[in-house]
């Protein structure tokens, strides 16, 4: 039982574990920016994990944050489309890059005629920041707004009229955003998980003030390792690279996604490495739900009904308040059916939801 209960918090720990500048890429393909100390060049391929629309159009775009980390998007615009276009702005999952789920449900959008952006947080994927493979309770939240500043710059959005999607991890993180930025006017969240709470209380709140401490001892004592050597270690905490069969099913779903054809993607954390191993301290100590109460704009809470994390979204909307804000709970469907099984997301209530309060 604790094997698989380590395991389980590892898998979150190291898989799952106020204005910027923003700045309009350019749309050739020689676009570059300076990252890990080397010029880099954007992926100008279509490598995402879900087919092409011939309905919207695409290009890659950069801004960036208020800590000056440069974040890069691909940006869904529908074809024809007009000027004063209501916005989504779209990240997550947790150790995902937006050529996965983030991008789906962006170009998904954009099909249903909103402009929408899927970014890659800051510290992974295209985005830059050092370390690499750094997760912030703040800097993720900021990236959201950061998303927000930059489709306020362009001429064909209505500043008035932006919402943001948050997937597993970043659905807390969009929340987060939603109650200190009062420029996102509708917020969902798809298949949440709430990062704090699970770094500092383990699944199903399983660990006692003596385990967080001693979590905490074993963290800073790594700290202590990685500044003696210089070199910040990945978590030794992973999805494996074969499945045994005795792991719980939910390690088995993200498996399912990441190490498979389905979703793996080369920069995706998930689908190969591990976050830093220390990248969980800032989480424990930073409750990112604390003012999710005083979201007066719209919020939808998505969820899956086998899903292990269903508990995140149900605990997390009843801190909700106002009666614009719903919990959609989809039978059947575990965590990872609603990364891509188009056949399960309700794409149809995101769509009128948006439509409704934007």
């Amino acid at each position: 039982m604790t094997k698989i209960k380590n395991l389980a918090v590892g898998v979150c720990v190291g898989m799952a574990a106020l204005t910027g500048s923003a700045m309009a890429a350019q749309e050739n393909i020689d676009q570059t920016f300076v990252k890990e100390g080397r010029e880099m060049k954007l992926e100008q391929q279509w490598d995402k994990k879900f087919p092409r629309s011939n309905k919207v159009d695409h290009k890659k775009v950069t801004f960036k944050n208020r800590y000056g980390i440069t974040l890069v998007a691909d940006m869904y615009i529908p074809k024809n489309a007009g000027r004063s276009l209501a916005a989504i702005a779209v990240s997550g999952p947790f150790g995902a890059v937006k050529e996965q789920a983030s991008g789906l449900y962006a170009q998904t959008m954009a099909e249903r005629g909103f402009l929408a952006i899927a970014f890659d947080p800051s510290y992974t994927g295209e985005s830059g920041g050092e370390p690499r493979n750094v997760a912030s309770p703040d800097i993720n939240t900021e990236d959201f707004s950061a998303a927000v500043d930059f489709l306020t710059t362009l001429d064909n959005v209505d500043a008035e009229r932006i919402g943001i999607i948050g997937i597993c991890g970043f659905g807390g993180m969009g929340l987060n955003a939603a109650a200190m930025d009062t420029r996102i006017k509708a917020t969902v969240t798809s298949t949440m998980y709430d990062m704090s709470r699970v770094n500092a209380n383990g699944y199903f709140d399983s660990m006692d003030a003596d385990a967080r401490y001693n979590l905490r001892e074993q963290l800073n004592e790594q700290r202590t390792r990685d500044a003696r050597s210089g070199v910040i270690a990945p978590s030794a905490n992973r999805l494996p690279d074969t499945l045994k069969g005795d792991e719980p099913q939910f390690v088995k779903d993200y498996f399912d996604y990441y190490k498979t054809p389905r979703g793996f993607h080369p920069r995706s954390i998930n689908s190969n490495g591990a976050w830093n191993a220390t990248s969980s301290l800032s989480f424990m100590n930073m409750p990112l739900l604390s003012y999710a109460g005083e979201i007066r704009n719209a919020v939808l809470v998505i969820h899956g009904e086998k899903a292990h994390s269903r508990y995140f979204s149900e605990d997390a909307f009843k801190k909700l308040t106002g009666n614009n804000k719903e919990l959609m709970i989809i039978p059947g469907a575990s965590h990872v059916d609603l990364y891509d099984r188009t056949d399960v997301i309700p794409f149809d209530k995101i769509e009128s939801f948006f439509k409704k309060y934007l």
